[in-house]
């Protein structure tokens, strides 16, 4: 089965084709945007099919990392999914961005625990922890830097993401740091996506709401047209 991988999460602006019988990567395109993924998503499709040498119907599946992430990066990229999956008829099938971390965080230190954590602002922290086997254990959720910290502690677990580095400082000793990257190599969400098979269809995964609220000050008072005579 060829997979198409997507991922808006946070800067990147990527995908991957992926043959999940073979275990290979075919084609990748991947911008470093930060902002803008709507704009350039389509195309960095386009390439990845290119360099793959496939077209849309030969895919099999699309992926699409879901979170946590930027949440208009992870509307467009969960969109798009969606609606490639819809026309194409193949399913979609969603991986948080935090076990794609963690994937890489075992890949690196094999047989460990992995607590996968990214920065939210705010003092908080997205994070999940992930046993030997990485099977999910906690999360992901919200969590604070004393609580992260003391979570990395028991489990004795590798750290990965944003967050590492400011847990191993809180924790005030040493642990086996991973990528601390916001988001996981393209590859690795095809790899996971290859292994989950179909299921649920993807959604946005947002541990809290959107920073953009409307400010009062700038809300018109509703003027009563009752007495407009």
């Amino acid at each position: 089965m060829k997979l198409l991988a997507i991922d808006c999460a946070a800067n990147l602006c990527a995908a991957c084709v992926y043959d999940a019988g073979a275990g290979e990567e075919l084609g990748r395109e991947v911008r470093d945007l930060g902002k803008g993924h709507a704009e350039h998503l389509m195309a960095v499709i386009e390439t990845a099919m290119q360099i793959g040498g496939i077209g849309y119907p030969d895919l099999g599946a699309a992926a699409v990392s879901i979170g946590p992430g930027s949440f208009t990066g992870l509307r467009v990229g969960v969109s798009t999914a969606r609606g490639l999956a819809l026309a194409l008829k193949i399913p979609a099938i969603g991986v948080t961005t935090l076990e794609a971390l963690a994937a890489e965080g075992a890949n690196a230190f094999p047989g460990r625990s992995v607590l996968a954590a990214l920065d939210a602002g705010r003092e908080e922290i997205h994070a999940a922890l992930y046993n030997e086997e990485l099977v999910e254990t906690y999360g992901p959720s919200v969590a604070t830097l004393p609580g992260a910290a003391a979570m990395a502690i028991g489990a004795e677990a590798v750290l990965v993401g944003t967050a590492a580095p400011r847990i191993a400082e809180a924790a005030g000793r040493p642990f086996d740091i991973g990528p601390v990257a916001a988001t996981a190599d393209i590859a690795t969400y095809a790899r996971l996506a290859a292994g989950k098979g179909p299921g649920e269809k993807p959604k946005p995964l947002y541990l809290r709401g959107a920073d953009a609220k409307p400010q009062a000050g700038f809300i018109l008072p509703r003027q009563d047209r009752g007495n407009d005579s």
